[in-house]
């Protein structure tokens, strides 16, 4: 079965439906490549699915040894190159709510998130950075 439906309406905009909740996601060519920059832009969505596949992985890990990492934020920086134009790089900054995670939960943490499926789905011309901040 497909997992979307994605109708290109024009002015360099598309709309994806995600088939099996009825969602739907908006994207708009960025504002360097003609676009109006008004939703996420599809390198964008291509960065930013990686910070969430990776708080998803983490949250699993957690959750299975009986902690969570509730709060979590992350910023994602996507970086383009040309010739041909493509993300040659995501930067990942996660920072945690607290600082008392044990050294056992922060190496599960790190170790979820460096294999989460995006991550390994990525081409390995594509660098990660990926930051781990804690709290105090």
């Amino acid at each position: 079965m497909a997992t979307a439906k994605t109708i290109y309406l024009g002015d360099l905009r598309s709309e994806i439906t995600h088939l099996q909740s009825g969602e739907k996601i908006v994207t708009d060519a960025p504002t360097d490549n003609y676009g109006k920059g008004e939703f996420f832009s599809p390198t964008d969505m291509f960065a930013a699915s990686l910070a969430s596949c990776m708080l998803t992985i983490m949250g699993i890990s957690a959750k299975a040894h009986g902690f969570d990492i509730d709060g979590t934020e992350v910023l994602t920086t996507k970086v383009m190159g040309s010739s041909p134009r493509r993300v040659v790089e995501i930067i990942v900054e996660m920072t945690f709510p607290h600082n008392s995670y044990s050294a056992k939960e922060r190496r599960m943490l790190e170790l979820a998130a460096n294999e989460c499926p995006v991550a390994n789905s990525l081409h390995p011309d594509i660098k990660k950075t990926i930051t781990f901040k804690f709290k105090e």
